[in-house]
């Protein structure tokens, strides 16, 4: 019998990532496209220029087509994952008519504004690359939430013409919804004769990006959680229930139909601070991983390896990305003296990340009484053995790193299977076709040090720099 193959797609902030798996989980190919720089032509505006987005979703998909090795008539389905909170607005044809706005767009923290009559439809990242998939004007119910007029009860858009109004919206501006698991619509015929898939193969709906990871992450437990390291780095736990006024983190819709993730509070630009240390190395960090023919991160986690854990001293907050409610934030790094290197900075952006987004967590167990007995890690910055060893010994728990290149595409994947009926349920697909590659277990002393810091500094610095900050901002802004 004939191998049978799912395709996940995985668009994220810096790339779209496409890998194809068979239908126990094992990565047959993968590929991937990078993105542009996103760009700002003036504060506030964050946009992706011309049709980065599409380019990057069609070349990732020739990219890991190119490096399939299977007969690629046996790929049964496409599982789509998106950016999430972003905005596109549409000409009534369907082509742009304005570039798509990045969720780091202030005017995203509104509900949408009509000032354009071009604009025929408002949609989401996954709507617009559904389209462009499918030709089809549908979009996942689980990526229309924040400044969306979405019905939970019925995962539909509501039927209250006063909601979908206080959006800035009108009903012929939407595009027709559909639940995580069914179908968006049948892959373009020219797009599957350019690509050599079968024809009506389907392009399955998932969620959100960071609810596809933790569907991808295998989170299927109550005291599990996993910690996405992305460009966004936000952490996350599965529910039945949604639930009303949370203060510390945001229940978001899950790739399970009427389930949950609540999203700790995040770090914006999390992962985004490392690309920006390696172009501050610049030339001769390339040069002297090239001497070792290793890449970049491979030789700057060798380096932090050898930085005594707390960095010698040097602490780092990350606001490189202010958030709007403390816009006078900025970067900080702090405690500087002649033993640290660059790679004392390195290993200081990792540790960083790993208290903030620990005290984040602990804010979000506290309000829902969680007790946490493992963490998965995912996303680029759970490739570095580093940083997963901070995350364990900090939390002082298995950390646990799954297989593959992607979990949000292994998230789409199982997507595709539920839509197929190929499992029974998405807990069964979660079953058989998530693993894990690596553990990392805490060093104890390791352990209390990194509390003992975070508790007595990391916690305590913004209290004395947020007052010089707001005193500057008015001067740099």
């Amino acid at each position: 019998m004939s191998k049978r193959y799912i395709m996940g797609i995985d668009n994220g902030s810096q790339s779209t990532k496409v890998a194809i798996f068979d239908l126990e989980g094992n990565e047959a190919a993968f590929g991937s496209c990078s993105l542009q720089e996103t760009l700002t032509p003036e504060p506030g505006v964050v946009i992706h220029p011309d049709e980065d987005l599409w380019d990057s979703v069609y070349h990732g998909v020739k990219n890991c087509l190119e490096n399939f090795k299977g007969d690629r008539t046996a790929i049964e389905g496409i599982g789509l994952c998106t950016i999430r909170c972003c905005r596109v607005l549409l000409k009534e044809n369907g082509d742009l008519a304005h570039p798509a706005i990045s969720w780091m767009d202030a005017r995203l923290s509104e509900p949408y504004k009509h000032e354009d009559d071009w604009v025929k439809f408002v949609t989401t990242t996954s709507g617009y690359l559904g389209l462009r998939l499918t030709g089809e004007y549908n979009d996942t119910a689980g990526n229309c939430e924040v400044h969306w007029p979405l019905d939970r009860e019925t995962l539909d858009w509501s039927k209250d013409d006063e909601d979908i109004k206080a959006m800035g919206l009108t009903r012929d501006k939407l595009f027709n919804l559909v639940k995580p698991g069914e179908k968006l619509g049948s892959l373009r015929k020219e797009l599957a004769k350019d690509f050599g898939l079968k024809e009506g193969i389907p392009v399955v709906a998932t969620s959100n990006d960071k609810a596809v990871e933790v569907l991808g992450s295998g989170i299927n437990k109550k005291n599990s959680i996993m910690i996405s390291l992305g460009t966004f780095i936000s952490a996350m736990v599965l529910r039945d229930e949604y639930y009303e006024n949370a203060n510390n983190f945001f229940p978001t819709l899950a790739s399970v139909p009427f389930k949950y993730v609540y999203e700790s509070n995040g770090i914006r630009r999390g992962l985004w601070t490392v690309s920006w240390f390696k172009k501050l190395i610049g030339e001769e960090l390339v040069t002297e991983a090239a001497k070792l023919e290793i890449s970049e991160e491979e030789f700057l986690n060798r380096k932090a390896k050898d930085v005594p854990v707390g960095s010698d001293g040097l602490i780092t907050i990350l606001d490189w990305l202010a958030s709007p409610a403390a816009p006078y934030r900025k970067g900080i790094m702090i405690g500087f003296d002649q033993r640290h290197t660059r790679y004392h900075m390195y290993r200081s952006i990792l540790e960083a990340i790993a208290f903030n987004i620990k005290n984040n967590i602990d804010e979000m167990a506290e309000e829902i009484n969680l007790e946490i007995d493992e963490v998965v890690v995912n996303g680029g910055g759970s490739k570095s053995d580093v940083m997963m060893q901070i995350i364990s010994d900090l939390f002082g728990l298995p950390a646990h790193r799954r297989t593959g290149s992607s979990c949000a595409c292994l998230g789409a994947a199982i997507s595709v299977a539920a839509h197929l009926s190929i499992y029974d349920d998405f807990s069964e697909a979660i079953e058989k076709m998530v693993k894990t590659e690596t553990t990392f277990y805490p060093d104890s002393n390791s352990h209390a040090f990194y509390n003992e810091l975070n508790n007595t500094v990391v916690k305590n610095v913004r209290q004395h720099t947020d007052n010089i900050l707001k005193l500057s901002y008015p001067i740099f802004k």
